[in-house]
């Protein structure tokens, strides 16, 4: 069953002003529950407000939004508990931090959600160990912390209302390249464990590879294409003919194959590659060794 769904959903800012902008033109979308989606755009794509629209921050132009079935502004009375169905972590979420403690940072959105003390705590220690914050941590001040603990932290905020889906604008932008492989790590083992709907928004396209089961992008406020990431590296030539950058690992692959080598053109992480070209000189060795026989 499709938990996200959007039907011609279009957004269109400062309309009947000389600044009138279509930012999301139409599109149509279905995410199947328990998918980790990514998603990818050149600036002004559309990709951010698309996002925007999927927990009700923003109200359609045209078009419908569905969340688990449910349109999302259909009726004003249900739209509270629909978007509590799906969490969004801005870039550079630890800029909301703002509570005495680690703890009740992490324990602000249940309290929202006018949930009983023993269930919130429940779901901040369950939360704090998922995305590897200690309990001595939780009684720290937010702000005795380090920049990846931080951002740890108020992802974990979110994590907490146990949405359906999880949605996160950069999650690992502008930490260095341990904490950002520690935040996707950590992501990637909350869905694992959830088994619940995570989008990632990403302008790295080895982090999607590496991740994402399916990638979404987005071109010029439309859906350029939304497919596997075999598929969508795939098409390698059309996502550099409009701005968009793909793994180094793709690159190189299509290089050897454009030199005559018969490899894929659709490799798209180093262990695929990997397996690809051990198989290929295993085949060649195996070859060799019959004609000498």
């Amino acid at each position: 069953m499709a938990v996200i769904k959007t039907e011609d959903l279009t957004y269109v800012y400062g309309e009947g002003t000389p600044f009138r902008k279509v930012a999301v033109d139409h599109v149509s979308l279905s995410v199947e529950e328990g998918e980790f989606i990514g998603v990818i755009g050149h600036t002004g794509s559309g990709k951010s407000t698309l996002i925007q629209h999927l927990n009700g921050l923003l109200k359609p132009t045209e078009g419908r939004v569905l969340i688990d079935g449910e349109e999302l502004w259909a009726d004003k009375a249900r739209l509270q508990a629909i978007r509590f169905k799906v969490g969004l972590v801005f870039q550079y979420p630890e800029y909301q931090l703002f509570e005495e403690t680690c703890y009740k940072d992490i324990a602000y959105g249940p309290k929202n959600m006018g949930l009983p003390e023993n269930e919130i705590d429940r779901r901040v220690r369950e939360t704090a160990r998922l995305v590897g914050l200690s309990d001595d941590v939780l009684d720290k001040s937010p702000f005795e912390l380090s920049g990846g603990q931080k951002r740890r932290v108020a992802i974990a905020g979110v994590m907490a209302m146990e949405p359906k889906v999880l949605i996160l604008d950069e999650p690992a932008s502008g930490l260095d390249p341990k904490g950002r492989s520690r935040i996707l790590g950590l992501i990637r083992e909350y869905h694992k464990e959830k088994k619940n709907t995570v989008m990632l928004v990403s302008h790295s396209m080895e982090d999607v590879a590496k991740h994402c089961s399916k990638i979404l992008v987005m071109n010029k406020a439309k859906v350029f294409c939304y497919d596997t990431p075999a598929a969508v590296f795939g098409r390698a030539g059309e996502l550099e003919r409009i701005g968009l950058s793909v793994p180094q690992i793709t690159r190189v692959f299509a290089r050897l194959k454009a030199m005559g080598c018969r490899v894929d053109d659709d490799v798209y992480t180093v262990g695929y590659g990997r397996e690809m070209l051990l198989g290929a000189l295993s085949k060649q060795t195996a070859n060799e060794r019959e004609s000498e026989a």
